[in-house]
């Protein structure tokens, strides 16, 4: 998840600045690769990434690997072509203008509000208390504890962001080892002595996995998070000698293969525990408390705290970065003083946390369902920006018809979710698909509007 890629993202340079050498002809060198593959790894590494699969797990029981294929489309597939989308293009706002510079102002304003105050931000604080709930005592007010945590978490972040290269950079070196430990330990634990066994599927994942993994994939963000931080990771690899457009896609691209592996490899494990929880806590409601049961049924109430901890610190490592990140864009934009930008920002935040983990996650289902087939439809374009060439109408003729179905169907899941639309009607509507057939029909439009424009001139 996407939680804590820009947390990240103002770090990468460095490290791969680091770490470089001088790059072979033709190419990075297989250790300058390597360095760039684990900075992409450890920019869309977060708390989100980790709660999900292991619902996803749990729910879609027997039918879980074809769930986990969508979901790794999604999820993984998705964000690297995003990167490399925005790497030719140049920035994500270069990229929306190509739509008209109004809708790129709305745009990347909602992509940073999304990433941000309204669903990863709060979903920091969220995270981190639910793996402490376990170890408060019994009949404690969970409710005015949650406050009372929220305050503080958000206290801290704030005052810390301010200050966030050196901290984040130091909570990455405990956070980064101390997650891949927990990921090893819990999945392992869980495949050598299982705590459970599957189920049969439940809802959502009962009709049709496949596309509802899809749709889960949504919710990492991670998509919407690469269109912010793809010219990161193409200005490191630019600096590290390899400059022509050939090139830089085929770097990208080995990094993403690698980033990939590590990300599918840490879904699929923590899928496998959902799974194997699935006959123990079937009405389970987020990943979050899968697994914390999962490493106190291995370990007791050590395992609870190992996994409470790192948790916590990664969620504070990622609400600092994401309040500078955050807080720095719209200070920029709104020519307001950073500081009382970033403390609207958290005191937001920390409001919309304590309604909790499964309200936040619930919430964020029509709101990227509003906002990923726009992105998705403008990540295909931007790949295919040398054949649009001197086609200027497609852009706003499929961002439009798309924007149409996917906001109408978001307030529709968000206000009626029984309602009928006529996009009901539309191909691949019973897929959660139905903005692909007015994506197509918007790229012919425009194909057409593009040569009779031609014609004129």
């Amino acid at each position: 998840m996407a939680d804590d890629s820009n947390a990240r993202g103002g770090m990468a340079q460095g490290a791969v600045a680091r770490g470089a050498a001088a790059p072979l002809a033709g190419g990075l060198g297989p250790r300058q690769s390597l360095l760039v593959g684990v900075t992409l790894f450890s920019m869309f590494f977060g708390a989100g990434n980790l709660i999900l699969p292991p619902l996803l797990g749990l729910q879609a029981g027997a039918d879980a690997v074809p769930a986990m294929a969508g979901f790794l489309v999604a999820g993984i597939g998705l964000p690297v072509l995003g990167i490399i989308a925005v790497a030719l293009s140049g920035t994500i706002r270069q990229l929306a203008d190509r739509v008209h510079p109004l809708f790129s102002t709305i745009f990347v304003a909602a992509v940073y509000l999304a990433i941000g105050p309204c669903l990863a931000i709060p979903r920091t604080s969220s995270t981190s208390f639910e793996m402490l709930v376990p170890l408060l005592p019994q009949g404690a007010d969970v409710a005015t504890i949650q406050v009372a945590f929220s305050v503080v978490f958000f206290v801290v972040a704030y005052l810390l962001a301010f200050h966030p290269g050196q901290l984040t950079r130091l909570l990455g070196k405990l956070t980064g080892p101390a997650l891949v430990v927990l990921i090893v330990v819990v999945t392992v634990s869980s495949i050598v002595a299982p705590t459970g066994g599957s189920t049969a599927a439940q809802a959502p994942y009962n009709d049709v996995p496949l596309a509802e993994g899809f749709l889960t994939g949504y919710q990492t963000m991670d998509l919407l998070a690469s269109l912010t931080f793809g010219i990161v990771i193409a200005q490191n690899i630019r600096g590290l000698g390899v400059t022509d457009d050939a090139g830089l896609t085929r770097e990208i691209s080995k990094a993403g293969v690698l980033m990939a592996v590590l990300m599918g490899l840490i879904y699929c494990g923590f899928a496998y525990v959902g799974v194997t929880m699935g006959s123990v806590m079937p009405d389970a409601t987020n990943g979050a408390e899968i697994l914390t049961a999962s490493a106190t049924a291995h370990f007791g109430l050590a395992g609870t705290v190992v996994v409470a901890l790192i948790f916590l610190l990664a969620c504070l490592n990622v609400c600092i970065g994401l309040i500078s990140c955050c807080g720095t864009y719209f200070a920029e934009q709104l020519h307001a003083p950073y500081r009382w930008v970033a403390l609207a920002f958290a005191v937001f935040s920390g409001v919309v946390s304590n309604f909790g983990l499964d309200a936040i996650l619930a919430f964020s289902v029509p709101l990227l369902s509003a906002l990923y087939p726009i992105a998705i439809v403008l990540v295909a374009m931007g790949l295919a920006h040398g054949a649009l060439e001197g086609r200027g109408a497609v852009w706003p003729c499929v961002v439009v018809l798309t924007g149409i179905v996917s906001v109408c169907e978001a307030v529709r899941s968000a206000v009626a979710p029984d309602a009928w639309l006529p996009t009901d009607a539309l191909p691949l509507a019973g897929f959660g698909l139905s903005w692909v057939t007015p994506a197509v029909v918007g790229l012919v439009l425009g194909l057409v509007v593009s040569r009779v424009r031609a014609g004129r001139e």
